[in-house]
């Protein structure tokens, strides 16, 4: 297995290049016959949530492909869905660099991208190119420069490109790297965009003759109340899932880290117990009535049967991933299968 080799030469680079290197090297693998080398395997455990059948319950989460460049690559890793963007209605560069930082004694990352990315309309050329058929979540925000009272213009826009392409689709209303999105999940902003959401699922479902999931992504940093209140919206509106969570704003456990005070959001181990209780708080006022997906600091195959445990029925991994590569895939999935036997 190459993958902790390929790992130490990465970690010795400038981490936004050796992202875009690794997403190649995956896709060559692939592209070879040869992504055993990197000791990728697919463990099937089926499960059926949101209406569609996963091949098992740990996907990719959204951010470590942007663009759809890199699907088939990811795809042969183990995963049982893959999630790609965020993408937005127009192409736009995010934040200046250095904008991503690697916190390896704290298997974590801070990154502040800012929904750097190519545009739907890239995405959905380089999707055209993969041939990958498997379980497709596609990612979407709004513009940098596209006020929030216009943002349901930009999700709007961007589910009627996507959605005949995706096999779910997640509003990301939760990364803190955009100023202001995050008050997207809250009071009259939430319940207008989500209203605004069903209504164009209705009726992309109508002309399409396939109705296509719709999940909302939140932050790990509400309090209970802020919680119930997301909660009883997604109901209200019949989303069809919710994943918690995006990064944190918070630093406690890394506070010692040299990097630790870069702006951004916090990624891996250290927002795993922030994540999870968010789950459970989650699960108790949804009672049933959606699926979580459970993302946050999964690093450890144990990590992704607690998410499980504490309401979530299918999980997602990122910064988990880099730092353990596919073998992570592969224990999460058994550590779920012993879980519910």
């Amino acid at each position: 297995m190459l993958y902790p080799m390929a790992r130490s030469l990465m970690f010795r680079m400038d981490p936004e290049c050796s992202h875009d290197l690794a997403l190649t090297g995956m896709n060559l693998a692939a592209t070879l016959g040869l992504p055993g080398l990197l000791g990728a395997e697919t463990v099937q455990h089926p499960v059926e949530v949101m209406g569609i059948r996963f091949p098992n319950p740990v996907g990719l989460a959204a951010g470590l492909d942007k663009n759809g460049v890199a699907v088939d690559g990811l795809a042969a890793m183990g995963f049982g869905f893959v999630e790609v963007g965020t993408v937005t209605p127009r192409p736009q560069a995010g934040n200046d660099r250095p904008r991503l930082f690697r916190l390896p004694e704290h298997t974590a990352i801070i990154n502040r991208m800012g929904f750097n990315n190519d545009g739907v309309d890239q995405l959905l050329k380089n999707l055209s190119r993969s041939r990958y058929n498997g379980v497709l979540g596609i990612n979407i925000g709004k513009n940098k420069d596209t006020p929030n009272e216009k943002a349901t213009e930009d999700y709007l826009l961007c589910m009627r490109k996507v959605y005949d392409r995706a096999s779910y689709i997640t509003v990301n209303v939760s990364s803190p790297n955009t100023p202001g999105l995050r008050s997207l999940q809250h009071g009259s902003h939430l319940n207008e965009l989500l209203d605004a959401l069903k209504t164009e699922q209705a009726r992309q479902a109508r002309l399409h003759g396939r109705y296509v999931p719709v999940a909302v992504k939140i932050a790990p940093d509400m309090d209970a109340d802020e919680l119930k209140g997301v909660a009883a919206a997604l109901k209200t509106y019949e989303m069809d899932a919710v994943i918690a969570t995006n990064t944190t704003l918070s630093r406690e456990g890394v506070e010692s880290d040299p990097q630790s005070q870069e702006a951004g959001g916090l990624s891996g181990a250290p927002v795993r117990s922030l994540s999870t209780q968010t789950i459970r708080t989650l699960a108790q006022s949804l009672d049933g009535a959606l699926p979580i997906i459970g993302v946050g600091g999964i690093t450890e195959g144990l990590d992704a049967a607690e998410k499980i445990e504490a309401g979530a029925s299918l999980v997602q991994i990122y910064s988990g991933f880099i730092y353990k590569g596919p073998q992570l895939v592969q224990d999460s999935v058994r550590a779920i299968q012993a879980l519910e036997r």
